[in-house]
C-alpha cells in the first residue's frame, strides 16, 4: 500500500508539510510583494467588536506532531478545553475546502492543526527594522483586521497551524547568537543583544492559551544566560499566564496600538485599546521591558486629535511605572495593488482608504510596487509622532520609522 505522505495533494487537500506563508514573498511590515488569487469573500468578516478567547471550532493533529513532547502537550492542553482533538493518519487535511471561496474561508479560519515545522522555517531569516532574526513557532491568525499584511502573503486556505517542535526551534537559536545585522551590530540596539521576532505571521497572544508556546519560549529566554532578547508584538490583552514568569527581562512584548477610529472600525476580533495598554501597564509592572507598535498610522481627518488622545492614553498606563523600558516602532498604512483586491475581497464593504491615486508608488522587492503616503505626508506624520513622544513619553525609544 503506497504511503500516503508521498501521494500529491488534492485540490480538496491541504498540505500540512507546506509553510502558510511562502517563503518568496516579504515580511508583514513591508506590505510589498503579496501575489495571491483575486477571489470574491464577500461579508466572510465579524464585525469590529471585542476578543474573547479565540475558540477553534476544528482541531487536527499530524503524526509527526504527536511524536514531539510539546505536540502532545497542546493536544493535552486543548482536550482540557473540552475539544476533542482529531488525529490524522497523513500530513493531509481534508474538510476544509468548501463548494465556495467563502465557505473555505470559514472552515480554515477557524480550524487549527498542530504541526511540526517546515524545513525551510527552521532555518531562520532577517527581519529588518524589528530585529536580527525571525523565528516562527506558529503561522495564522484570527483577528479580522482590515488592512492585514498578512493576507496577501499566503497561500492556500488560511489554517492555523502551530508548531508542535518547539524545543528544537528553541534549540536551534543558539547558532545565531552574536550574528544578525539590527541588534547584535547596532551601537544603539547593542544592549538588547540577539533578537528573535517571534509574531510575524501570528499574534501570541491569540493563541496561547491554547498552545503554552510562548510562555515555554519566555521561560527558555529567562533561562538563557546570554545576550539575546525574545519579542514578539499583539493586539490581545490575555496576559494573565505571563506575569510571575521567570522571564529575566530577556523578552520584550509590545503591544499593537492605534487611535480609537482604526482600533473600532477595522480591527474585528481583538482586544479593546484600553485592554491592550492595561495589559501593556501589568507586564511593564511586571520588569517585562514592553513596546508600542503603532501601526498602521493613518492621516485620517483629525489625525493630530486622534492620536494625540493614544498618546495620552499611553502615557496615563505607563505612569509611574518603575522602572520602565518602552519602545516605539512607527509603521504607516501601505499596500499593494494585488493586496488591495484581495483585502477588498474579504471586506467588501470597508470604508479603509486604499486610493492609489493618493499615495506614492515605492518600489520594492520581488521585483514589485507597492502605495505609500506621498513624502510630505509622511515627512509630516514622522516630525509629529517623533515630536510629540518626545514631549508625551521622553522615556520612550524610537526604534524605526517606516
Amino acid at each position: 500500500m503506497p504511503d500516503d505522505a508521498a501521494t500529491p495533494a488534492t485540490d480538496a487537500e491541504v498540505d500540512l508539510t507546506e509553510p502558510l506563508a511562502r517563503d518568496d514573498q516579504p515580511l508583514p511590515h513591508s506590505a510589498s510583494g503579496e501575489v495571491t488569487a483575486e477571489t470574491d469573500l464577500s461579508a466572510l468578516a465579524p464585525p469590529s467588536r471585542p476578543a474573547r478567547r479565540w475558540t477553534p471550532k476544528r482541531v487536527v493533529v499530524t503524526p509527526a506532531a504527536l511524536d514531539e513532547e510539546h505536540g502532545r502537550r497542546i493536544v493535552e492542553r486543548v482536550e482540557a478545553l473540552g475539544i476533542e482533538v482529531e488525529r490524522l493518519r497523513a500530513n493531509r487535511l481534508t474538510g476544509v475546502r468548501g463548494e465556495t471561496d467563502r465557505e473555505t474561508y470559514a472552515r480554515a479560519k477557524s480550524t487549527l492543526a498542530v504541526v511540526v515545522s517546515p524545513p525551510s522555517r527552521r532555518t531562520l531569516q532577517p527581519i529588518a527594522p524589528s530585529a536580527d532574526w525571525r523565528v516562527d513557532l506558529a503561522e495564522g491568525c484570527p483577528a479580522h483586521c482590515q488592512y492585514c499584511y498578512l493576507a496577501g502573503s499566503l497561500s492556500g486556505p488560511p489554517v492555523t497551524r502551530v508548531y508542535a517542535d518547539l524545543d528544537g526551534i528553541l534549540a536551534g537559536l543558539t547558532d545565531y547568537v552574536g550574528t544578525g545585522t539590527v541588534t547584535s551590530r547596532s551601537r544603539a540596539r547593542s544592549a538588547e543583544g540577539t533578537t528573535f521576532e517571534a509574531s510575524c505571521y501570528t499574534d501570541p497572544l491569540a493563541l496561547d492559551h491554547v498552545t503554552g508556546s510562548w510562555q515555554r519560549a519566555v521561560e527558555h529566554f529567562g533561562a538563557w544566560d546570554a545576550p539575546v532578547q525574545l519579542r514578539w508584538t499583539t493586539k490581545y490583552g490575555d496576559v494573565d499566564r505571563f506575569v510571575d514568569l521567570a522571564h529575566a527581562g530577556r523578552t520584550r512584548v509590545r503591544f499593537s496600538v492605534n487611535c480609537l477610529p482604526v482600533t473600532r472600525r477595522w480591527e474585528g476580533g481583538t482586544s479593546t485599546l484600553e485592554q491592550r495598554l492595561a495589559a501593556l501597564r501589568r507586564l511593564a509592572s511586571a520588569g517585562y521591558p514592553v513596546g508600542l507598535t503603532i501601526a498602521p498610522i493613518m492621516p485620517l481627518d483629525g489625525w493630530r486629535e486622534h492620536y494625540g488622545h493614544l498618546l495620552d492614553l499611553v502615557e496615563a498606563a505607563v505612569a509611574e511605572v518603575p522602572e520602565l523600558d518602552l519602545t516605539a516602532e512607527l509603521i504607516t498604512h501601505r499596500f499593494t495593488a494585488s493586496s488591495k483586491e484581495v483585502l477588498l475581497g474579504w471586506y467588501p464593504r470597508t470604508t479603509l482608504e486604499m486610493d492609489e491615486a493618493r499615495r506614492s508608488v515605492k518600489r520594492g522587492r520581488f521585483g514589485t510596487s507597492k502605495h505609500v503616503y506621498p513624502k510630505e505626508v509622511m515627512g509630516e506624520l514622522r516630525r509629529w509622532f517623533e515630536d510629540q513622544l518626545a514631549q508625551r513619553l521622553p522615556q520612550c525609544r524610537v526604534l524605526y520609522w517606516t
